[in-house]
């Protein structure tokens, strides 16, 4: 039997071009077994958004700042 930690392992060792290419994959099969509930409560949360967005009711945090705060977390 396949054991994830193996997997894991394997996938580590390929270049990050190989391991984005993988994730893109892993995300296409994850899309294909989404249902249209998932896919309408999704549509409803985007249009919430622009719409937060469009308001001014939303507080904007530049890509720089949040990419330092997930660094920081990380550590």
């Amino acid at each position: 039997m396949l054991k994830f930690a193996d997997v894991e392992l394997q996938v580590r060792q390929l270049s990050p071009q190989d391991r984005a290419r993988l994730a893109e994959l892993l995300l296409e099969s994850l899309a294909e077994v989404s249902s249209p509930s998932v896919e309408a409560a999704w549509d409803a949360e985007t249009r919430k958004r622009i719409a937060e967005f469009e308001r001014g009711d939303l507080e904007l945090i530049p890509a720089e700042e949040v990419c330092a705060r997930a660094r920081k977390l990380a550590d």
